[in-house]
């Protein structure tokens, strides 16, 4: 179990997510304790496309992935993944992927992999926020509210991080105040990465979990740690549009169209710092009221 990075951290990122080859198509993972009690989602999402992708040809990068998370995951115990060859086309790969644990599945994903084309081309426009520059990371914003986090996950908000987070339009996780449902993240890793463009997409499949269902909270005043709510990821999908560097600041651009039966919405556009939309995420989350 990964309890905090160490060291180089996104070294150890990218060494929780290569995954170690068991068998033939079959992997296994470590987990990490991101402070959540169960296994980040956003690994589970890395580490079954890193599964898949290694099992295609990299002259094929992926351009759809789509996901149910089925079961919380034990952070203590890892996670074996097996990958199903459906199909190796002419231009398109379909792959399926089972993430296992204690002899249950947790999480089913398929993704689809194609062969550079040319094609005609559009995209929605970048939003004018400011650029990362002068914004606090979450977590310096972490340390600021220290005092308030519990003593037992306090280490793992403060620690460094592999990825860097800025909120353009943060919200006091312990004081939120009612808000439009929208919200804009700046991130990138830490250090320079290597130049597999596999490696970059399913760094940001990973990512891509970040500051996204709670987005749904905003117009109820709502967090990730208000006491009285059970908040969960339901499912998970994503469009890889064009490439992108996860080393260079990327926008995540989050809005939340609906929220309803316990359930809410949310869907982000991913902006590189030219104004290019490299990716499209679509996630629905429980919002669940305890009690």
């Amino acid at each position: 179990m990964v309890e905090c990075f160490e060291e180089n951290v996104l070294d150890e990122l990218l060494k929780l997510l290569k995954l170690e080859k068991i068998e033939e198509n079959i992997f296994r993972g470590e987990s990490q304790d991101l402070g959540f009690g169960n296994v980040f989602g956003g690994q589970v999402l890395g580490q079954s496309l890193s599964a898949a992708s290694q099992t295609v040809d990299n002259s094929r990068q992926v351009h759809s992935m789509h996901g149910y998370f089925m079961r919380a995951g034990d952070s203590s115990k890892p996670i074996v993944y097996t990958v199903d060859c459906i199909r190796d086309g002419r231009s398109f790969t379909t792959r399926r992927v089972v993430a296992v644990q204690k002899g249950h599945p947790i999480f089913s994903m398929s993704a689809s992999f194609q062969s550079s084309e040319e094609g005609f081309e559009h995209q929605d426009s970048m939003p004018d926020v400011p650029g990362p520059e002068g914004i606090q990371s979450q977590t310096e914003a972490s340390k600021k509210i220290a005092h308030m986090i519990p003593k037992d996950i306090v280490h793992k908000l403060v620690c460094e991080k592999p990825i860097e987070i800025r909120v353009v339009n943060p919200v006091n996780p312990f004081a939120p105040q009612k808000m439009p449902p929208r919200k804009y993240v700046w991130f990138k890793a830490i250090n320079k990465m290597a130049d597999d463009m596999a490696t970059h997409r399913y760094m940001l499949a990973y990512a891509s979990d970040f500051n996204l269902v709670s987005t749904a909270l905003h117009p109820h005043g709502k967090t990730f740690w208000s006491p009285d709510m059970q908040v969960a990821s339901l499912d998970h999908s994503m469009w890889f549009h064009r490439d992108f560097r996860m080393d260079d600041w990327l926008l995540y651009d989050i809005q939340s169209p609906s929220a309803c039966r316990a359930r809410g919405l949310n869907i982000g556009n991913i902006f590189n710092r030219d104004g290019l939309l490299v990716a499209t995420v679509a996630q629905e989350g429980l919002l669940r009221y305890k009690g």
